[in-house]
């Protein structure tokens, strides 16, 4: 059984320590310590990670990881690790860092060689996106396969689509694109310009039954079959999946066919086959390099002390904003506008692995838990949101990501330095005012005067971590997911709850099948279960009958 931190003699000593800490202010910390913004950074693969703006101290530093220690962190990073069934809910384990291990690694569990089994597939996949890449494998008529279409939904999409997305510059095959919403409106608009005989669908679904994405496949299926008949299903279509029998009821072969396993959640899927899109459009070459990137955090994560641990400082430092400070939300804010789809893949990552109120033992949690991921590309969220950010009444700690090196680059606007230059000095300049602000006494010193003073005054003292890659590859970007994925473990080990499981998910799933019925028969029974939801399928009923009547 997990012990609860909460009623431990360490919670109280931070819980009253937070209450010391919250009248000290950032210009102060700054002003008593010359060292800070050079001691409380720490560099893990090719990111160097600047932690030295949030509202702690180093004692505060030093009571979190005493409450890591206390969790017994050590021995759950070396459990998982192994292979151990951390996944308690589940009766699984969670080794989403054997995707990414060496291929002469060892790994037996449960009597399964997971290197191996990993290996295998992704010698199949290398196989198979080479082919495709090269022209080789072509579709029912002799086309070669110009795009690829990759029909998931929440790990099996958010992931492949902001891999692409952020590597576009290394991607050199088929082009890909996403369709993940049952909103017929995603699928229409995907297959806009699209020839049936030049494209190739991969559907993602462990189980093959996953509602949105199956009633997807089945709409593209009958979009290719109404071109090119039935036969061209096998030619068309890839399925990552460990349901064989559902995949060739599809009419998918097994040599088309690329499994994972229950020890992988969609989520912390995006290094498995999932990727097979990703796979298509940079090659195997860098999708190794992607592989890589992870595997240099997964080792940092596992052999560097807890004091320079990037997951496990920043892991703690979340716990200190959310359970401590009171701070509800992080806004991940990536100053490269290939990132932009970064936010959201977290919001994933992040709230469905730590968005529970019960810990692993059944009992409720005594404290707040989890984080609201949010976030958009700098500079456009500049001119957004910053300004509550900045003057705002919430504490919202922010994560500022950008690199030194940029993938293109352009002149500046008065031909001295470069766009990229102008953007990461945003970059700065953004964490240094939030963190610092403006006084009343500089406004005014600045010509500002009377009443006009109030608004303009910047109270600072807004916490925010910066993260600097050298540049956006593959690697740099492998790293960066994992940087996140141990974040979550180190808090829900704090937060004694599972971080890998999603029975709130499954819920949602199971009560959309059942009123599915109640939605195509508009003369059936309606039973809900509840008022409100009846009454919206009446409405829905109405409109729906209105627009049938209408000549």
């Amino acid at each position: 059984m997990t012990t609860d931190l909460t009623r431990t003699p360490i919670w109280e000593k931070l819980a009253a320590h937070q209450s010391t800490v919250s009248f000290l202010h950032l210009r102060d910390l700054f002003a008593t310590d010359p060292n800070r913004g050079s001691d409380l950074t720490v560099t893990a693969g090719d990111l160097y990670v600047d932690y030295s703006k949030h509202r702690v101290t180093r004692e505060t530093l030093g009571l979190l990881l005493e409450l890591a220690r206390a969790a017994g962190l050590e021995q759950h990073r070396d459990a998982m690790f192994s292979g151990v069934h951390v996944n308690c809910s589940e009766d699984r384990a969670v080794l989403h860092t054997a995707l990414r291990a060496y291929r002469d690694a060892e790994l037996i569990v449960d009597g399964q060689d997971v290197i191996g089994d990993v290996h295998c597939v992704l010698d199949r996949m290398g196989e198979f996106t080479d082919q495709v890449r090269s022209g080789e494998w072509r579709g029912a008529t002799g086309e070669r396969i110009r795009t690829v279409v990759n029909i998931g939904i929440g790990g099996s999409d958010l992931g492949p689509a902001m891999v692409c997305s952020a590597l576009r510059h290394y991607s050199d095959g088929p082009e890909v694109r996403f369709v993940s919403n049952v909103d017929p409106a995603d699928l229409v608009s995907t297959l806009e310009g699209l020839q049936p005989d030049s494209t190739l669908f991969v559907v993602v679904s462990k189980t093959f039954a996953t509602l949105e994405t199956m009633t997807n496949a089945a709409a593209a299926r009958r979009w290719l079959t109404e071109a090119l008949g039935e036969a061209a299903v096998s030619k068309h279509f890839v399925a990552v999946s460990t349901d064989i029998e559902r995949v060739t009821a599809f009419g998918i072969g097994p040599d088309s066919t690329f499994g994972f396993w229950d020890w992988v959640g969609g989520r912390y899927s995006v290094g498995s086959a999932v990727g097979f899109a990703v796979m298509a459009a940079i090659g195997r070459d860098r999708f190794t390099e992607f592989l890589g990137g992870f595997r240099e955090i997964d080792m940092h994560f596992r052999t560097a002390p807890l004091e320079s641990n990037a997951p496990v400082v920043l892991g703690l430092l979340g716990v200190w904003y959310a359970s401590f400070v009171g701070a509800d939300s992080r806004a991940v804010l990536p100053y490269s506008n290939d990132l932009a789809r970064f936010p959201a893949y977290l919001q994933q990552l992040t709230m469905e692995s730590n968005g529970k109120s019960v810990r692993t033992d059944g009992s409720p949690t005594r404290v707040p838990t989890g984080e609201v991921f949010w976030g958009e590309p700098g500079t456009n969220g500049q001119h957004a949101f910053h300004q509550l950010l900045h003057q705002g009444t919430r504490l919202i700690p922010v994560d500022f990501v950008g690199f030194a090196e940029p993938t293109e680059d352009l002149p500046a606007l008065d031909g001295v330095g470069s766009m990229h230059g102008v953007l990461m000095a945003n970059l700065f300049a953004q964490s240094s005012v939030l963190a610092f602000g403006r006084t009343a006494t500089e406004v005014a010193s600045e010509g500002t005067e009377g009443a006009l003073v109030p608004h303009r005054v910047m109270p600072g003292n807004r916490p925010s971590t910066t993260i600097l890659g050298t540049k956006l590859t593959p690697s740099t970007l492998g790293q960066l997911i994992a940087l996140y994925e141990h974040q979550v473990f180190v808090q829900g080990v704090v937060w004694g709850i599972n971080s890998f499981d999603q029975w709130g998910v499954e819920l949602g799933k199971t009560s959309a099948l059942a009123l599915g019925p109640a939605l195509a028969d508009l003369d059936g029974p309606i039973s809900a279960g509840d008022s409100s939801t009846e009454g919206l399928i009446r409405a829905y009923r109405r409109a729906k009958e209105r627009r049938i009547c209408l000549p």
